[in-house]
């Protein structure tokens, strides 16, 4: 994996731990962009360590990116409640791989349409819908609410709100402090949760 990011001129490999607890330490000691964390480790698991590493302020400027073999619902909701911004499976092709270290170094979140699914099965499943949580939002935080549920980039949401990306960027920033999230991927787990977006059915702003 170290050899698939290296071949790109953008990307530095800084470090490589074969622990979850040696991930952290390295990830204090070094302050990456982005970590690429797997879920089983020795020593703490990888849910475990991205939340120690995104509860850590010294490390507000490192995202974690979970890399997996298991790609259960419950792991997807977990990688995302522990504050991942992105879950790729480790079959993901290296421009793929590279591709999403790009996206997540950008501050965007990655979810894979596959992935997508899986927290929309897994968050309707468990979740019991609370769209009162959405009250403190105005009808056009909602709209984009629902667009950034459906995993639609800012560009794609700027074209079908009528808007423009950098109002989309105001948008989503609002968002993420009127909901407490870190990022765009527990705004997709919030859509769900909240029942703004239900398996199967088109998304509607107005629920």
């Amino acid at each position: 994996m170290r050899a698939l990011l290296e071949r790109a001129d953008d990307i530095e490999v800084v470090g490589e731990s074969a622990s979850g607890s040696g991930g952290v330490a390295l990830a204090r000691a070094v302050h990456p962009d982005v970590v690429l964390m797997d879920i089983r480790m020795p020593g703490i698991d990888g849910i475990t360590a991205t939340r120690t590493i995104v509860e850590d302020h010294s490390l507000a400027s490192s995202s974690v990116i979970v890399l997996t073999t298991f790609d259960t619902g419950q792991n997807v909701l977990d990688a995302i409640r522990a504050g991942a911004a992105g879950f790729l499976l480790k079959d993901t092709g290296p421009e793929a791989l590279r591709e999403a270290v790009r996206i997540v170094a950008a501050g965007e979140a990655l979810l894979s349409p596959a992935v997508t699914r899986r927290v929309m099965q897994a968050a309707a499943a468990s979740a019991q819908p609370s769209p009162e949580r959405l009250d403190v939002l105005t009808e056009r935080e909602r709209e984009v609410l629902v667009e950034v549920g459906a995993a639609r980039s800012n560009t794609e949401i700027a074209a079908r709100l009528l808007i423009s990306p950098a109002t989309v960027r105001t948008h989503v920033g609002r968002l993420l402090g009127k909901l407490d999230a870190r990022d765009r991927a527990q705004l997709v787990m919030i859509a769900y949760e909240t029942g703004v977006i239900r398996p199967g059915a088109e998304p509607d702003p107005r629920r």
